[in-house]
């Protein structure tokens, strides 16, 4: 385990996966055991016992599963979730997995199965290496999926992120005042040939056109009232001016309402006057009249306003 990089001192997770013989086991224990050293720790614990168990998370530096010659382990999305969650910032994942050929149906590829170390939360994933199984290993894997053709080993690293699952930090943001970007100088022949001068005025290379020369005399003419007004100015039952009206047709109903006479008939609106002198009010200019038809029209005599 020394060539893989395993330092002294750090805690490493090693899972397995039947069947593995427990000689083979305890080989490679004693193995880890020896490249940590006294100060480092090592765990032991199955693949298919790994989502119950106790570590508590960013216990280990090292998670190795799958490196027994003699077995196979096909690792699941909720396996790999529980290694991320045990590994300490910046801890490395070692695994050796069989894989099927390109052509097996529904196999697992490199490409596959580096897609879902990524997909966990992993990153620097990589095929570290590539080797043929051992009968024991293709016969058990063989046996777990069903497939009968060849499989390859492939050893695959990858990293936990430097940082914990929901860690957080202070970013520290600057609000200063920033420095104003100088203008770039003009160029000052640019700035000539966009300039008129008294004496461009006058040369002949300049056209200039009279403003007066652009009206005929159709357009000198003063327009006919009656062709400002819109289409749809006063239709209807009633003329009645626009809001906005310009065309004189509201100074027009104005007119006409100052100059109509006041109609100063005395008026009742109680709506009993026709129905007679039991049903009018005491100032009623009906009163002493006979009763008459609804709607008929009454028209008093001064006598009769002047003694009302």
């Amino acid at each position: 385990m020394a060539d893989l990089g395993i330092e002294p001192g750090a805690a490493v997770l090693l899972v397995w996966s039947q069947p593995s013989s427990p000689a083979a086991l305890k080989a490679q224990a004693e193995e880890v055991g020896a490249a940590v050293g006294a100060e480092g720790r090592v765990a032991v614990e199955n693949i298919e016992m790994l989502l119950m168990s106790a570590h508590p998370p960013s216990s280990f530096h090292w998670v190795v599963s799958g490196l027994l010659p003699d077995s196979c382990s096909t690792h699941s999305a909720d396996t790999l979730a529980e290694m991320l969650r045990v590994l300490r910032p910046a801890g490395r994942l070692l695994l050796d997995e069989p894989l099927a050929g390109d052509g097996a149906p529904a196999a697992r590829t490199t490409e596959k199965l580096v897609s879902l170390l990524k997909m966990s939360g992993f990153t620097s994933v990589m095929e570290t290496s590539r080797s043929e199984l051992s009968p024991e290993a293709l016969s058990s894997f063989r046996e777990i999926s069903g497939y009968q053709g060849n499989a390859s080993q492939v050893r695959v690293a990858a990293c936990k992120p430097n940082y914990e699952v929901g860690a957080s930090t202070q970013i520290k943001l600057s609000f200063g005042k920033k420095s104003k970007a100088e203008k770039p100088a003009l160029d000052p022949n640019t700035v000539k040939m966009w300039t008129l001068s008294a004496n461009d005025m006058g040369d002949d290379d300049v056209d200039l056109l009279d403003s007066d020369a652009l009206l005929d005399e159709d357009d000198l003419k003063k327009p006919d009232p009656s062709t400002l007004k819109a289409p749809s100015c006063g239709e209807g039952k009633k003329k009645k001016a626009c809001k906005n009206c310009s065309c004189g047709l509201a100074e027009e109903l104005e007119a006409e309402i100052k100059g109509k006479p006041k109609n100063n008939l005395p008026k009742s609106s109680c709506g009993s006057c026709y129905l007679g002198d039991a049903f009018r009010c005491a100032s009623c200019p009906y009163l002493g009249m006979p009763a008459f038809k609804p709607g008929e029209k009454i028209v008093l005599d001064d006598k009769t306003l002047t003694d009302a």
